[in-house]
């Protein structure tokens, strides 16, 4: 895990995400975060160059964050709470959104803990997982703007969760640090992926490749044979040059030869034939498979075209083995820490907050009632029952308050 990476271009010079490796970091004060301290960089700029592993990142940080909270209506500073978190205005929803993407995207996330000693406030702030490492120590996590040229006068510790130190500013301060297990990594967490990074190079470098095709409006490859007499090796190289840059359309395309002249113009152009493009295009098809999978996610959730064109069942099913598998449990672990906060420092009963889950698509309109819902489904229903009567819309407003 050594690598790091530039922003992903599509010309001819632009560095390789997955080949470029930067200085090694050296440091008393923080575990190195990846062999060069730079993993979370490359991490990151990979999922700026792979569009399938970028969209998987998104939807999982959108589903695990929810469409909003419900609680308990008997406690109305809860919901106060929700709406604004800290001092940016962000709502919790806002805050965790955050949250998870890093901890889909690093295998890490960090959330800063803001109070003071009298308890009378609480506030959560993301922390970008790029500008954190852990402490030698491994009881403080260390902050810094870059990590390319760490200065430790410039380093903010703080203590991790729970933790709690006392600042210049008079307020107490802690980090919660989530992270997935990996054997063998103590320290940091290692993304669910993290197979998956070869093919995601694969889907990268194919895409790559396409473009390189279209910037150069698909002409063959080939080499041009020049029958020009020239002087010396200066001129031929001259005319080689001048010829690429006005014909070639990308260098590296065309290969150009001069060769000596005669009475007759014999210069011509040998095409290059290539018959691989159906090879590319399935090994494109298979390493966008193989990211899903390594990603433990489904394609109708990925955005996904299916041969079978769209089907709601199929994304309705996904979506609650998903909901089952991934969402529900990193949303308990997310939440963990900040139910016991709300607890403890502000004493409002928080054991009511859940988040709210819908599904991308319905399968049953919501002006449908209760009862024709279950009758539709096979289920015991009565149309006496008034809890039967609502519609599905009401559904979530029943008994519940949500905050977006």
């Amino acid at each position: 895990m050594s690598k790091t990476t530039k922003i992903c271009g599509v010309t001819t010079s632009t560095p390789d995400p997955y080949s470029h490796r930067a200085a090694i970091v050296e440091s008393r004060e923080f575990w190195r975060w990846g062999n060069d301290n730079h993993l979370p960089d490359m991490l990151s700029q990979i999922s700026r160059c792979s569009t399938t592993h970028r969209r998987i990142i998104n939807d999982k940080a959108d589903y695990i964050s929810g469409k909003g909270f419900a609680f308990d209506s008997n406690t109305p500073l809860l919901g106060e709470f929700i709406k604004r978190v800290n001092g940016n205005d962000e709502s919790l929803r806002q805050v965790i959104n955050k949250i998870a993407f890093d901890k889909a995207l690093f295998g890490n996330a960090f959330l800063e803990i803001v109070t003071n000693p009298e308890h009378t406030f609480l506030s959560l702030y993301h922390q970008d997982a790029i500008r954190c490492r852990v402490a030698k120590q491994s009881k403080h996590i260390l902050l810094h703007h870059t990590w390319k040229n760490v200065s430790p006068s410039e380093l903010i510790s703080l203590p991790l969760y729970p933790n709690f130190e006392k600042q210049a500013d008079g307020t107490l301060r802690s980090i919660v640090h989530y992270k997935d297990y990996e054997p063998g990594f103590e320290h940091y967490g290692v993304p669910a992926y993290i197979a998956g990074l070869g093919v995601s190079a694969i889907a990268y470098k194919t895409d790559r490749w396409n473009i390189s095709r279209l910037d150069n409006s698909f002409q063959p490859s080939g080499i041009m044979i020049l029958d020009e007499t020239v002087d010396n090796e200066y001129d031929a190289e001259r005319m080689m040059r001048n010829a690429e840059a006005r014909f070639s359309g990308k260098p590296g395309q065309v290969m150009f030869i001069v060769k000596d002249g005669s009475d007759k113009d014999n210069s011509r152009f040998v095409p290059l034939s290539n018959d691989s493009d159906g090879d590319w295009k399935e090994l494109h098809e298979q390493a966008t498979n193989d990211i899903v999978v390594a990603h433990s996610w489904f394609r109708s959730l990925s955005g996904l075209n299916y041969s079978s064109s769209f089907d709601s069942e199929r994304i309705l099913h996904e979506y609650e083995i998903a909901l089952n598998t991934v969402i529900l449990g990193e949303q308990a672990e997310l939440l963990e820490p900040i139910v016991q906060l709300i607890t403890s420092t502000l004493g409002i009963d928080a054991s009511s907050l859940e988040f709210i889950n819908r599904p991308p698509t319905r399968s049953k309109p919501i002006y449908m009632k209760v009862w024709e819902a279950r009758k539709a489904d096979g289920l015991e229903y009565d149309t006496t029952d008034p809890t039967q009567q609502l519609y599905l819309s009401e559904i979530s407003k029943y008994n519940v308050t949500k905050i977006g």
